[in-house]
């Protein structure tokens, strides 16, 4: 770690289905990536956000840098994390990473961050809005042999200490941490912010570089769908929607008939 307090922060973003899409699997049982409009994940947003806080809190001389695996569409979460205020991007996009897991994701983001070099701080979301695992930040942790503090909920920060608030399902608890680190925060750590018209000017300017495997140094063949550790085996279409059936409550018999239905259902 430098003995500056600027920092380098790399941030995690994803390029994923629009929610309010058409979304549908290939053959291969992958998610359509390249066939639908896509954007950057919103809980990524609260992440990129966190990441541009911290650099307010610091100077000039911090940087935030957006980092994204995915296909050539991917570039607009880069570009729209550059219109928020990230300061440069680099989009990884190979073919060969299609129908990567999570345990290839986290190599290739890895490989990527140590490329960039020197980075304090890795902020990533609490999950991605098409997958929910929220494991990748463990596991990016893990390979970069760095602490991690996930689902934080609140970000303090004085230089490069920390304060993080965690909030659980039982208990909140507030863990301190020191730079570096990777950090993963939830959808309650702060909105996130609308690019503003100077923003998306200014983000015209700012350097994006484009990677492939080769040059990360990551072979091709431990990514990819048959590198993958889980496969979607079957996924079937949704079911169209169908009238509901009313119930006449006639002498108590109402209660009965929605008891039997939930029954019916294993809800209750």
């Amino acid at each position: 770690m430098r003995a500056d307090t600027n920092m380098n922060i790399v941030v995690c973003v994803k390029y994923v289905p629009d929610a309010t899409g058409d979304r549908k699997f290939e053959s291969d049982n992958t998610v359509d990536r390249v066939g639908v409009d896509g954007l950057l994940s919103e809980l990524d947003e609260y992440a990129v956000e966190q990441s541009l806080q911290l650099k307010e809190k610091q100077d000039d001389d911090t940087t935030v840098t957006a980092l994204c695996i995915g296909p050539e569409g991917a570039a607009d979460a880069v570009r729209k994390a550059l219109q928020m205020g990230a300061d440069k991007g680099v989009h990884v996009v190979d073919d060969a990473i299609a129908g990567s897991d999570y345990l290839a994701t986290s190599k290739v983001l890895a490989a990527a961050v140590e490329k960039i070099g020197d980075a304090d701080l890795v902020v990533c979301g609490m999950a991605s809005t098409d997958a929910g695992g929220s494991v990748v930040p463990a596991m990016l942790a893990e390979r970069l042999d760095l602490p991690q503090v996930t689902f934080g909920s609140v970000i303090e920060s004085q230089g490069k200490e920390f304060r993080i608030k965690r909030d659980g399902d039982t208990a909140t608890e507030v863990i301190g941490a020191t730079a570096p680190l990777v950090l993963s925060v939830t959808d309650q750590s702060g909105e996130a912010r609308y690019p503003s018209f100077k923003g998306i000017m200014a983000a015209k300017k700012k350097p994006v570089e484009t990677w492939s495997l080769s040059d990360l140094g990551v072979d091709a063949g431990e990514v990819g769908l048959d590198a993958a550790w889980t496969q979607v085996e079957q996924a079937d279409a949704r079911p169209p929607k169908e009238a509901g059936e009313i119930v006449t409550d006639e002498e108590g018999s109402g209660a009965d008939a929605l008891v039997g239905f939930l029954a019916s259902k294993k809800f209750i």
